[in-house]
């Protein structure tokens, strides 16, 4: 009963987000169990590896940025476009720009690039950032 009231439950959340409902894997399935699992022989390899590595440049951005460490919501400022699907997260000298579209936006910061997700393109007031793609912008 547990089993059948986890797949009705996971079908109906994911349908509210926009997916169809009958491509929803069964996660009682052990199937779907497999194909979840990290494939170890990729973990350097195409996207996979490029998407590690940021992973890892994250950390050690945290590590060396105590901006990006600061726990405080109250020290972050957040704007947004929600029409132009675009969010930016300052904190301190950093601002985490997002691009959550998938069409190229300007969006309102501009400095230098710490990290980027795509290739953002800076003027004197804006970052161009491709769609589905964010830049870490630091002003120094």
């Amino acid at each position: 009963e547990l089993a059948r009231a986890t797949a009705e439950g996971r079908k109906r959340e994911f349908a509210e987000h926009g997916w169809d409902a009958d491509e929803i894997p069964d996660p009682q399935d052990p199937a779907t169990f497999e194909r979840s699992k990290l494939n170890w022989n990729e973990i350097d390899d195409g996207e996979h590896g490029r998407l590690r590595m940021l992973y890892r440049e994250l950390i050690a951005l945290r590590h060396t940025e105590a901006d990006l460490a600061d726990p405080w919501l109250d020290h972050m400022v957040v704007d947004y476009d929600e029409d132009a699907r675009w969010i930016v997260m300052q904190r301190g000298s950093l601002a985490i720009a997002c691009n959550l579209g998938s069409g190229a936006v300007d969006v309102p910061v501009t400095g230098d690039v710490v990290l980027a997700w795509g290739e953002p393109t800076l003027t004197a007031k804006t970052t161009r950032l491709d769609g589905h793609s964010f830049a870490i912008v630091g002003n120094r």
